[in-house]
């Protein structure tokens, strides 16, 4: 997308009026759509909305500032929860590992090709496993070791590094502590975990262990928000792959983690788009 092209994104209580407002502002200031996605989720009566568009005429205001100032009147008229961002304006991500490399190699791989729609900000980890890899792409590296007695000290060190880094969104790419409520409350839905089962099934701990036991014939993965409720979270992203009987524990093992690097990396991708919303415990995801 180019330098002018702005993402705007909204949520309200549905009634008539909402894509005509916003259409009818933009028409209204020389704004060209080049993308519009809606949804009217009947059941919550909540509306979601992401419009991609850039200025194409002289009544389009000069920057981002301007025209959100413009834009606020009818926000306010609509009571829209809403965004209006540059396409350009990238999230920026504060990834978190344990020993496990697959999920953070991706995403260092997509981040270091320009193919991931996020910025990566710094890596931290409670082990030290993966600090060369991680000073290879040139990024800040944090070893912040953790047991019970130092959890609270820990958390409060990582939201140290979020704020010190202006990261958005802290990814939990195979790290393998329980957050504390404490800290995934202050979090908000800002912290987005990858779990290496196809939830609800199989969570918590060994789930391929777990899924060999019962001969499942897929195995998949996901990425959700994280909440105080361990695996429950809104769901983001999933995917599955077909296993028959001759697949070991291993075997489910490796196909499993290229799952989890893909769903993850789409995941982030989605964010990085503003193309997810949330809605209750679920999410709205648009294409």
């Amino acid at each position: 997308m180019v330098a002018d092209t702005f993402i705007l994104t909204l949520t309200c209580r549905d009634k008539v009026g909402i894509v005509a407002g916003v259409s009818g502002f933009l028409a209204g200031r020389d704004g060209f759509i080049l993308d519009s996605q809606q949804y009217a989720d009947l059941e919550t009566k909540r509306f979601f909305m992401r419009v991609v568009f850039s200025g194409d005429g002289p009544r389009f205001p000069d920057d981002g500032a301007a025209l959100r100032a413009a834009f606020l009147p009818v926000a306010e008229e609509l009571g829209l929860e809403w965004s209006l961002t540059e396409a350009s304006a990238r999230p920026r991500l504060l990834l978190a590992v344990s020993k496990g490399s697959h999920c953070l190699a991706d995403l260092l791989h997509r981040w270091r090709s320009g193919s991931l729609a996020a910025e990566i900000v710094g890596v931290l980890s409670n082990h030290p496993d993966m600090e060369d890899m991680v000073r290879w792409h040139g990024l800040p590296w944090h070893y912040l070791p953790v047991d019970a007695g130092t959890r609270p000290r820990q958390e409060a060190a990582i939201e140290a590094l979020m704020e010190a880094a202006g990261a958005d969104y802290l990814i939990l790419a195979r790290y393998m502590q329980v957050l504390s409520e404490d800290f995934v409350a202050r979090l908000g839905p800002r912290c987005v975990n990858i779990h290496h089962s196809f939830l609800p099934g199989f969570k918590g701990a060994r789930p391929y262990h777990r899924a060999h036991e019962r001969g499942v014939k897929l195995i998949g993965a996901t990425a959700h928000f994280v909440t105080a409720d361990l695996d429950e979270g809104p769901i983001i992203e999933q995917a599955v792959e077909r296993v028959d009987h001759r697949a070991s524990v291993d075997d489910m093992i490796r196909i499993g983690r290229d799952i989890e690097a893909r769903v993850l990396s789409r995941a982030v991708d989605a964010i990085g788009d503003r193309r997810v919303f949330l809605n209750g415990n679920r999410t709205v995801v648009f294409r």
